[in-house]
């Protein structure tokens, strides 16, 4: 493809040029097409039934009554589609009696991945507004202990207001960086690090994130990420599990981070499978570069096959 029919496709689409040029690198014409017009598209919001509050069949008899269409999301155990509801999500008793969670379809999957059980230390590196903070306590029963982990103060008052409204009652709430995570002595079971990210898998929610990153900003999340993994990892303990996920489809953001820590033999950390049926394989090669062949047990999720943000997730092993 020329350089002036990228740029036209970019410009038909609302993209930089960059983008899709890094798009047709990675998928091919055809499929980065699939992926524009996907975009374009925006998701059935989904929600997350919040079973500290309310059984399953209680909240869906409630939400039946309430005028809400919902569709069961066959790989996520609490997970529902919203396909019609009378009301705004955020603004009915069931939302504010903690009964249920707004919540990305693949933003779900993580936790399940990790797998938290009751009785266990658990760290949630990245943890504000809440969102998997609350599912970890939901499938800990609010039993163990979580710390919670974010830096910023004013996201730090939403992850309070969500336990709170959610009935959990399991989690210390901690302020500080995620990166000093090993200074605290403390060695968890298992350890979530949903890494701030450029978004990039979220263009189906924001348009605005079609133009409004840089290489410049994948490259400072990148170099961002790999710190606060490798902190995350020296926090975990010995035959301990830690899920490493982005909103973001970038290498850079993903397989990149998970190669770097691989190769840090001090870290001893191996790529594990997720368990699931459902996701497109890590890439082991990428612009170039190859990557570990266990990088292929990690998941990749897309608007255009999966009709969910884009999101990347793997499990790793701390030997």
């Amino acid at each position: 493809m020329t350089e002036t029919e990228t740029k036209n496709l970019a410009k038909e689409y609302g993209y930089t040029t960059y983008l899709v040029e890094r798009y047709i690198d990675l998928f091919g014409l055809e499929e980065t097409i699939k992926l524009l017009e996907a975009n374009e598209r925006k998701p059935f919001p989904s929600i997350r039934c919040n079973t500290l509050r309310v059984p399953i069949k209680t909240f869906e008899k409630r939400m039946k009554n309430r005028q809400f269409t919902l569709k069961k999301i066959p790989y996520i155990i609490h997970g529902y589609q919203v396909l019609k509801s009378k009301y705004p999500l955020g603004a009915t008793p069931e939302y504010l009696l903690g009964f249920y969670y707004i919540q990305g379809t693949a933003s779900m999957i993580p936790v399940y991945v990790l797998d938290p059980q009751p009785g266990e230390l658990v760290i949630d590196a990245c943890a504000a507004p809440g969102g998997k903070t609350t599912q970890i306590a939901q499938l800990m029963k609010n039993k163990g202990t979580i710390i919670a982990v974010d830096l910023k103060l004013n996201r730090l008052k939403s992850l309070c207001s969500n336990l709170s409204r959610c009935s959990v009652r399991n989690t210390i709430v901690l302020h500080t960086d995620a990166r000093k995570l090993p200074a605290l002595g403390i060695k968890a079971d298992k350890v979530l690090l949903d890494a701030p990210c450029t978004g990039e898998g979220l263009i189906c929610i924001d348009p605005s994130r079609k133009t409004s990153r840089k290489m410049e900003d994948i490259h400072w999340c990148s170099s961002l990420q790999k710190e606060l993994l490798t902190a995350a990892i020296k926090a975990t303990k010995t035959g301990g599990h830690l899920v490493y996920s982005t909103c973001s489809i970038a290498p850079e953001e993903n397989e990149e981070v998970i190669q770097y820590v691989l190769e840090k033999e001090q870290l001893g950390v191996e790529v594990e499978d997720t368990g699931l049926e459902i996701g497109e394989n890590g890439l082991i090669k990428a612009f170039g570069k190859t990557f570990d062949l266990s990088l292929s047990l990690a998941k990749r999720f897309y608007p255009h096959k999966h009709t969910t943000e884009g999101f990347f997730f793997c499990l790793l092993k701390k030997k």
